[in-house]
């Protein structure tokens, strides 16, 4: 999985940190207090949105807000902040494989869907911003996801060319943006996803149910 690879971007909520099980419950939360109904596809018509997209998407949707995008992402992002600092964990052996790519001297990077500042928040709270020498989100670049427009973004923070990377996503559109930006990408199992794995696996070159597979070679290959 590896080999030849000089850089490692992750995809940060499903992928690095066990948070995706906040935004049901924010989702809820939020549609009841504003009386809303969200259509059956919600979930996949946002996915791999950025925080900007998502926010705009439900200015869009329901008029009846009378709120802007940023005061719809500033809510939510009141409402999600407390959760990023105490409650989000990273996912099962990351700290490990990050002290292990930092001994190797691989540059890591993050390329989030989230917004700016929860991204922050989260890093900081696990205390592993320092690893990365790049944090970009989507909403700094043109598209989200599947557009690999952050993807790539990261990689020419990290002076990479994208056959370098190796990038780590939980949901179908991430790991297309990784694809699209020309990058190897390991798929990574996350609860909230899971119904999806099969179509993970199609789409992806690796498949992890946690880090620690990639320590002793127990990995999945896909596609092969």
């Amino acid at each position: 999985m590896l080999k030849e690879k000089k850089a490692v971007i992750f995809d940060m909520d499903g992928s690095l940190i066990d948070s995706m099980w906040i935004w049901p419950e924010v989702d809820k939360e939020y549609v009841q207090k504003y009386h809303l109904t969200l259509p059956e596809d919600f979930h996949k018509a946002i996915e791999g949105k950025s925080y900007t997209e998502t926010a705009a998407y439900f200015v869009d949707m329901f008029p009846s807000l009378h709120k802007t995008v940023e005061e719809v992402q500033a809510e939510w992002t009141n409402m999600t902040m407390e959760l990023y600092k105490t409650r989000v964990c990273l996912k099962p052996g990351a700290r490990e494989f990050l002290n292990k790519m930092k001994e190797q001297n691989v540059l890591l990077g993050i390329a989030t869907s989230n917004g700016r500042t929860l991204a922050e928040t989260a890093l900081k709270a696990l205390k592993i911003e320092s690893y990365f020498a790049s944090v970009r989100t989507a909403c700094e670049v043109a598209s989200g996801k599947p557009s690999p427009d952050v993807y790539l973004k990261v990689a020419e923070d990290l002076q990479m060319k994208p056959e370098n990377c190796l990038v780590f996503e939980d949901i179908p559109n991430g790991i297309r943006a990784g694809k699209n930006a020309g990058m190897e990408v390991c798929a990574v199992d996350d609860a909230f996803s899971r119904p999806l794995t099969e179509e993970k696996k199609r789409l992806a070159d690796y498949f992890i149910h946690d880090y620690f597979e990639i320590f002793d070679d127990t990995y999945e290959r896909c596609g092969v």
